[in-house]
């Protein structure tokens, strides 16, 4: 039961009710299950199909950048604010983001002799199936489906068990014009359905061009088929089998006959279709467990969280929440697909708000869980996105701003990398290829894949660096100045006048030369590591030499703007100043304790003076920044509070809590955002493990209300897979370390209440020197002082 969500009632919400849907997905084509008996809706999508995008030429306005930097620095900041943004608007460039367009639904109508009774709705995360059961009169009937990862198809499967037989209707249609936030200017047109005896054939077409739908054969045992007016009728059947295939682009005719073709090369089975799938889902899925040996595990997600409402989020919920965060992403990327964006491949809206890759906080949020998850092939997904928009992303550097290298826009859509929102906040953020470029290094780290280093990490970084180098100017005090800069999506708080009130253009933002320190640094420490780039590496170690120091300010706290014209501004949900310790690893307690008691105070900042202006992301954020400095509790906390107040009851996280019950910004509408899902999964495993090459911190936030369980293998930097378990009261910990990349010296980092390692010499702060890691397994005793276990939850790790 640890990794199924129960539902005790149907999608229900009047408008929008595919966000209270159950979720399935193989990476490519998703389907999102509202659980109705009499009427049910299946909302189909796939990772390929968007529409309503522009994408004119972007015009050359980087002659603008010098008097957007002398009114900048001359602090006439409100009218540099708008120099780039105007320049665009006059030479009449007016671009529109895609956004993702709903396959359509797949309707099933069956009559009820009585009134349902023993509903349930249930995901079943291990094996990808949704499962809704209830029964009529003396029947039982159960509907089954699966989105299967190796035969591209959902799966859908009707059974009874009792005297009563099948009886249904099916039918493919447009999805639900009502089943959204606001209508849109254009529809899809040209709908059509065709029906044989036993499939449907359906298609429309965007506005702008191109065909998209679906292909649906239908198996009964026993009973009959017949085709209707809209759809095909089952009637006395046993067990009925649905298998559809979609269609993002391509004519409809070829498409449907392609699809036929396919789905007639399939088992008629839903066993045998399901065992490839879930040994497939399952290899992802099961790459690491996590098990607080939590109670309530049978209890319905609607119980579970109204535990959470009270005050803090049960063990079962925490388990549940973990591993749907992981469901999610295994369920909506694959190697070679899309990447997953904010909605997954479960958006119900014609014109998603914010249903993009958003690039300064959101997509990464949503893969930090991927490597140290050990599932690291989900990244690929990232890289073969950006590489393929690389010649948009270097037009960008080169027309905005006149450098080298690439600029990546804060949000982006398949298709095209051009900058398509001309807001001030969004043009002036620099950092998008250098945050990016972090996972690519972290990829390697991770993995040891020297080849990818060669061929892609380094190239790319090498891309960012260059835009850096054209993009910095150099100060009167001898360091770079980044200007317009930007750091998101804040107000300083000397031009803040509250929610609302906006001027985000800057200089010095912190964020800006953290990670360019970041990028500069990887990217010398890899060309070392593969040879390549030698005449470059002096260059590279001289700009380093000229990134600003950071600073903090009259509180302690670290500085958002290193400009003495900016002041901080705690009312904010971003935490980007915060990048040098998560999820960067520059600074530590150990070697720089009060630049890393500034970054602490930053934080803290943030939760007690900005509590109103959070979001479901920024705790789930947050959570990871305080597991990252070693505060269990305080992560957990932010876990707690994100539970009460953006987690619907099929537990999608949401940008905002929709009650107005005091915790995050208030706003008409609260949009599904799935990346306070991953983030919620990358927070319990920073809770369980920091690592950097040759170095391991485990339980470095264990928080004090877990006091037992188990988790892992979680893959550290180095390639070392990591499994442990603990059990505080107990004084025990168990410790099981493999290398991926051969035998290496490991430095252990443990537990203050560690107390001895039998075989091994304990340290001072509980370092265990030198211990030996190879491909073979290599399991340690660890005891506890049960005695100081309730200061688990504030580790001083380094």
């Amino acid at each position: 039961m640890k990794n199924t969500i129960i539902m005790n009632y149907p999608a229900s919400w009047w408008r929008g009710r595919w966000r209270d849907a159950l979720p399935a997905g193989n990476g490519r084509i998703g389907a999102s299950v509202y659980g109705g008996v009499h009427e049910e809706t299946v909302l189909l999508n796939h990772g390929e199909l968007w529409w309503n995008g522009r994408t004119p030429p972007l015009p050359d306005v980087s002659a603008k950048l010098d008097e957007t930097r002398r009114l900048l620095l001359a602090g006439e900041t409100c009218r540099a604010d708008r120099v780039l943004a105007d320049a665009l608007a006059e030479e009449g460039y007016e671009p529109r983001m895609s956004a993702p367009l709903p396959v359509g639904d797949l309707k099933l109508f069956m009559p009820q002799s009585a009134a349902f009774q023993d509903y349930s709705r249930r995901l079943h995360m291990d094996t990808g199936e949704i499962s809704v059961d209830w029964t009529d009169g003396q029947t039982r009937y159960a509907r089954r489906l699966f989105v299967s990862r190796t035969a591209d198809a959902i799966v859908y499967e009707l059974n009874r068990a009792g005297p009563a037989s099948i009886t249904a209707q099916i039918r493919l249609q447009l999805h639900d014009r009502q089943d959204f936030r606001k209508p849109v200017a254009a529809w899809p047109v040209a709908e059509e359905l065709q029906i044989t005896d036993n499939r449907l054939f359906y298609a429309a077409q965007k506005p702008e061009g191109g065909d998209f739908g679906a292909v649906a054969k239908v198996v009964c045992r026993s009973g009959s088929i017949r085709p209707a007016a809209d759809g095909l009728v089952m009637e006395e059947a046993d067990s009925v089998l649905i298998l559809v295939k979609l269609f993002a682009s391509g004519g409809r005719e070829e498409m449907w006959g392609k699809l036929a073709e396919e789905l007639d090369r399939l088992p008629e089975s839903y066993e045998e279709l399901l065992v490839p799938h879930k040994n497939e889902h399952g290899r992802l899925f099961h790459a690491m467990e996590f098990d607080l040996n939590a109670e309530g595990r049978e209890l319905s997600a609607e119980q579970l969280l109204m535990q959470a409402y009270r005050g803090q989020a049960p063990d079962a919920l925490m388990e549940k929440m973990w591993a749907f965060g992981r469901y999610l992403l295994v369920s909506a990327t694959r190697a070679e697909g899309q990447p997953c964006h904010l909605y997954g491949l479960w958006c119900g809206e014609y014109d998603g708000l914010w249903a993009f890759h958003m690039v300064n906080e959101n997509l990464q949020m949503m893969y930090w869980q991927a490597l140290s998850g050990n599932m690291p092939e989900l990244l690929l997904a990232v890289f073969g996105y950006m590489e393929e928009l690389l010649e948009d992303f270097r037009i960008n550097a080169r027309q905005l701003f006149g450098c080298r290298g690439i600029y990546i826009p804060a949000p982006t859509a398949p298709g095209s990398g051009l900058l398509k929102h001309k807001h001030p906040h969004i043009l002036h953020w620099t950092g998008g290829a250098g945050w990016i470029s972090q996972h690519y290094y972290d990829y390697y780290l991770h993995t040891g894949d020297m080849e990818f280093l060669r061929n892609r990490a380094l190239p790319f970084m090498r891309e960012a660096a260059l835009f850096y180098e054209d993009f910095f100017t150099l100060g009167e005090d001898g360091y770079w100045v980044s200007a317009p800069s930007n750091s998101p999506e804040n107000t300083p708080g000397n031009y803040w006048q509250g929610p609302g009130h906006s001027m985000e253009t800057t200089v010095n933002a912190t964020m800006d030369f953290a990670i360019a320190r970041e990028l500069f640094t990887n990217l010398a420490e890899g060309a070392a590591a593969a040879g390549c780039y030698g005449e470059e590496l002096p260059r590279w170690r001289a700009f380093l030499e000229r990134i600003p120091p950071y600073q903090l300010n009259e509180d302690g706290a670290v500085r958002e703007w290193m400009h003495p014209g900016f002041l901080d501004n705690y009312h904010h949900r971003h935490q980007s100043h915060l990048y040098p310790v998560f999820p960067g690893t520059e600074v530590a307690r150990s070697g720089q304790p009060e630049l890393f008691g500034g970054f602490v105070k930053a934080v803290e900042k943030r939760l007690v003076l900005g509590l109103k202006e959070q979001s479901g992301w920024s705790l789930a954020h947050m959570a990871n920044n305080y597991a990252r400095m070693g505060q269990g509790d305080e992560a957990l906390e932010c876990l707690d509070i994100l539970s009460r107040s953006c987690v619907l009851p099929n537990l999608f996280t949401l940008h905002n809590d929709w009650r107005g019950m005091g915790i995050g910004v208030d706003m008409e509408w609260a949009p599904v955002q799935l990346d306070a899902n991953m983030g919620w999964s990358s927070a319990v495993h920073e809770m369980l493990l920091f690592s950097k090459p040759g170095e391991l911190h485990i339980l470095p936030a264990l928080p004090s209300r877990w006091r037992r369980g188990k988790a892992g293998p979680l893959l550290a930097r180095g390639g070392v897979e990591c499994s442990l378990s603990w059990d505080t009261e107990a004084g025990r910990m168990e410790l099981e370390l493999r290398s991926r990349q051969g035998g290496q010296q490991i430095e252990l980092h443990l537990p203050p209440t560690a107390a001895a390692v039998p075989g091994y010499t304990l340290g001072a702060k509980g370092v265990v020197s030198k211990v030996a890691v190879g491909e073979a397994p290599l399991r340690l005793e660890i005891r506890l002082d049960s005695e100081s276990t309730g200061q688990a939850g504030r580790h001083q790790h380094g």
